[in-house]
């Protein structure tokens, strides 16, 4: 009982994310009742599945819901702003209630008779025995999802049909667009070529069609043609069977194309029904459309049974990180393996190696795929957050979203969640005008917070953009100055101003509020960010609005990295960084007059010498090599020995005893078991940035 306890847990806590996201969106569509319905059935799901595990507490609760919504979808009731918000705290609700039960917590029993009380007065029914659920909500409350039903439609238009205007063709594709349909023309009515009228249809067609529209939506198409074409309906599958169709001779005795007795003969004479049926006197338009009806039936049942054998297993995310974790080991075995082969030079040692290589990889690319996730879902959380605070702070504020379907690692979302929150909480208090001042300056009343994902190479850049004031540019360095951050007399760009606000402590608010002003979180958030080796920027203009852009690597495991090596030592740099490779003969080093400038390709490009930058004793060797790389939509180069070459990289921490050592972000272990450094390489290019200022 406890494993289905825990299930149920589970399950519940995903349909209140679904109601929520639900909810919003309809808010903004309080007509559409596809909505309505999904806002219902997840009520409904979670009373009844309540009910049968024991939490008798949240199955009555949701039950008031549950019977406000059904008197809406039956439309005697509208879904209003109000109704939304008490639907929201009911949520919330149900969401403390499944924690109690869980962690033995009281849960506020006020707030429950506050929400049904507000409930009730929205529905008219102030009385404490008002009646749950309506017979058209216990008709439907069974119903989880639409049932597919196959149909055998006859379509035969009079001879007059093009008269009216009518195109039988385009009845046909309008069936289509209903679900999987297959349409096979009668031509028994065809008279000879001398007796043809070319203004009239001799054509008549058997269609099989499965929808879960209902018979309803079918007859909608004829409703302009039910005087020029006559149409007959049967249900042949109702979606609860599995396997085979019914056999051809029985679907030609039951449209009475065929008599029992012939079949009876036909299936005597021990040849295929199809053929001795035309020999019989069927037409072959008939056969063929038996025929197509047998697949139809057939192919749709076979879906039907692949989707419900694909149904997913819920795996614990800790059994998955483990999973990814010795995947990890393996792939450091995998490369020590490969390594033995090369210095056995031992041609079938060497076949095996670079098979078990081409297994590891994939299953590497498998478990890792494993845990990613579409970021919609956290996005779909935010929008509560904007609603909310937007009303705490008398603003009218639009959240919109793109790329909500860009996926990356569950543990990377997770860690993502509480810096998104504060940016959202700074672009609303700090950003977006109120509805006043905005309508002084000429812009819409109703600001606009926009939050995007997208894939860029191994990584996903996600920004946060907002139509608000923009950053005082004068005030932050004007306070950076003050507390000492930066000189007085110090030069500055834009970026590296707006930089100034990661610092710990820093805000330009003249008031604390609830919200913000403390100036705690800036530097939390960078730190969060760069944690998960990513990078954050800011780019704002004064009265246009503000964008935060994040770089964040898809997963924080296994990478593709370049090996290189300095002074005897390897090191790897992340290979989405990587834009080009070239060489750095003695003769241009001596060109260089001791500025750290080389022309590539006819532009120069700064580089930094890792070899100098590390204290790397040794002597360097006359021609060296320079890995270019590409940050922030400027290229560096970084002057190394020599490029070994690309390489798979399991990140392992350095532990907290090197947490405070800058440009190097983790380590790997080699196939011959030596530990190798991963560079950080916006930290050191940021370094030597600082330093030349």
């Amino acid at each position: 009982m406890d494993v289905h306890v825990q299930a149920y847990r589970e399950e519940a806590y995903e349909y209140l994310a679904e109601l929520e996201s639900s909810l919003l969106e309809l808010e903004d569509h309080p007509e559409d009742a596809d909505l309505i319905g999904r806002v219902f059935r997840v009520m409904h799901t979670i009373k009844g599945s309540g009910a049968m595990f024991g939490f008798d507490d949240i199955a009555g609760f949701t039950h008031e819901v549950e019977t406000v919504f059904d008197q809406v979808r039956n439309g005697q009731m509208a879904v209003s702003s109000q109704l939304v918000t008490l639907t929201l705290a009911a949520r919330d609700q149900i969401k403390a209630m499944l924690a109690a039960s869980e962690h033995g917590t009281p849960v506020d029993a006020a707030e429950s008779v506050r929400i049904v009380a507000g409930l009730r007065e929205l529905s008219g029914k102030g009385d404490r025995d008002a009646p749950g659920v309506t017979a058209a909500a216990a008709a439907h409350g069974g119903e989880t999802e639409p049932v597919a039903v196959t149909y055998r439609i006859l379509v035969t238009p009079v001879a007059e049909i093009f008269a009216s205007g009518t195109n039988p063709l385009a009845l046909l594709n309008e069936l289509r667009e209903l679900g999987p349909c297959q349409a096979v023309a009668q031509l028994g009515r065809v008279p000879a070529i001398d007796e043809i009228d070319p203004e009239h249809c001799y054509v008549a067609w058997h269609v099989v069609l499965t929808t879960d529209r209902g018979i309803e939506a079918i007859r909608d198409v004829f409703v302009f043609a039910e005087d020029v074409c006559e149409l007959k309906i049967e249900v042949i599958d109702d979606g609860s069977a599995s396997g085979g169709y019914k056999k051809l001779g029985e679907i030609l005795v039951e449209k009475g194309e065929l008599a029992p007795d012939a079949l009876a003969e036909i299936l005597a004479s021990q040849k295929r029904i199809g053929t001795l049926a035309i020999e019989k006197g069927v037409h072959p338009e008939a056969v063929t459309a038996a025929l197509v009806e047998q697949q139809h039936v057939k192919q749709q049942r076979e879906e039907r049974q692949k989707q419900e054998s694909a149904a997913s297993i819920r795996v614990p995310a800790d059994k998955l990180d483990l999973l990814v974790n010795l995947v990890g080991e393996m792939v450091t075995v995998q490369a020590r393996f490969t390594q033995t082969a090369v210095e056995r030079r031992d041609p079938k040692f060497k076949a095996i190696a670079e098979e078990v290589e081409r297994l590891t990889g994939e299953l590497r690319d498998i478990a890792l795929n494993i845990r990613m996730l579409p970021i919609g879902s956290t996005f779909s959380k935010f929008k509560r957050l904007v609603r909310d605070l937007s009303a705490e702070l008398g603003k009218e504020i639009e959240m919109t979203t793109a790329g909500a379907d860009t996926e990356l690692d569950k543990t990377v979302i997770e860690k993502l969640n509480d810096p998104l929150v504060h940016l959202l909480r700074n672009s609303i208090d700090h950003g977006i005008e109120l509805p006043e001042v905005r309508a002084a300056g000429g812009k819409p009343r109703q600001g606009t917070v926009h939050l995007a994902a997208q894939h860029a190479g191994d990584s996903v850049i996600l920004s946060i953009k907002d139509d608000g004031a923009g950053l005082d540019r004068e005030a932050i360095r004007a306070k950076a100055v003050e507390r000492g951050l930066i000189p007085a007399n110090a030069e500055l760009s834009e970026k590296e101003i707006f930089g100034q606000i990661f610092a710990p402590g820093f805000s330009t608010a003249k008031q604390v509020t609830s919200v913000s002003g403390r100036g705690v979180g800036m530097d939390v958030v960078k730190r969060s960010i760069e944690a998960l080796r990513g990078s954050i920027e800011i780019d704002s203009r004064r009265g246009e609005g503000t964008l935060i852009s994040i770089r964040i690597p898809l997963t924080p495991a296994i990478i593709e990295s370049l090996m290189v090596m300095i002074g005897g030592n390897r090191y790897l740099l992340p290979l989405s960084l990587v834009d080009q490779c070239v060489l750095f003969p003695k003769e241009d080093r001596e060109r260089c007059h001791g500025r750290d400038m080389v022309n590539v390709r006819g532009r120069m490009i700064p580089f930094i010498p890792i070899r100098e930058r590390f204290g790397l004793a040794g002597k360097r060797p006359d021609i060296e090599q320079i890995v270019i790389v590409e940050m922030d939509g400027m290229q560096v180069g970084l002057v190394v020995d020599y490029v070994i070459g690309e390489h798979q990289t399991v990140i392992k921490s350095l532990g907290p005893a090197y947490k405070d050592v800058r440009g190097v972000s983790g380590a790997t272990i080699l196939g011959d078991g030596a530990v190798a450094l991963i560079l950080d390489l916006p930290q050191i290019v940021q370094s030597v940035e600082n330093e030349a200022a």
